[in-house]
């Protein structure tokens, strides 16, 4: 998120919490209670933010977390482009007799 964008949603959050203390006082709801409601939708609000917030820490779904993947894949893209076709053919065999290792230790246990 880039900083415009926290600006932008907390002076929207801001006129929101406004428009509805007028709105309430308009439809006829006392000064007070439009100053309490108001604090309650705002706080229901900010419950529901540190909620997907917190759901994107327990999935770890997080921006660090999704660029480190993102540049461990670009790494090891560079490095199969940088690999030449012998080396691919090593690695490839590298990975088959791996495979069928945890294939026998699979069917052996």
């Amino acid at each position: 998120m880039r900083r415009i964008d926290a600006i932008a949603i907390t002076l929207g959050v801001f006129v929101f919490g406004g428009l509805t203390y007028i709105v309430l006082q308009v439809v006829g709801v006392g000064s007070q209670q439009a100053g309490i409601w108001t604090q309650v939708l705002l706080f229901i609000g900010l419950l529901g933010w540190v909620s997907t917030y917190l759901f994107r820490v327990g999935n770890k779904n997080m921006t660090y977390n999704q660029q480190l993947k993102d540049y461990e894949e670009a790494v090891l893209t560079k490095r199969l482009e940088d690999m030449t076709p012998e080396e691919l053919a090593q690695l490839q065999a590298e990975v088959e007799e791996e495979k069928r290792s945890q294939a026998a230790d699979s069917s052996g246990s």
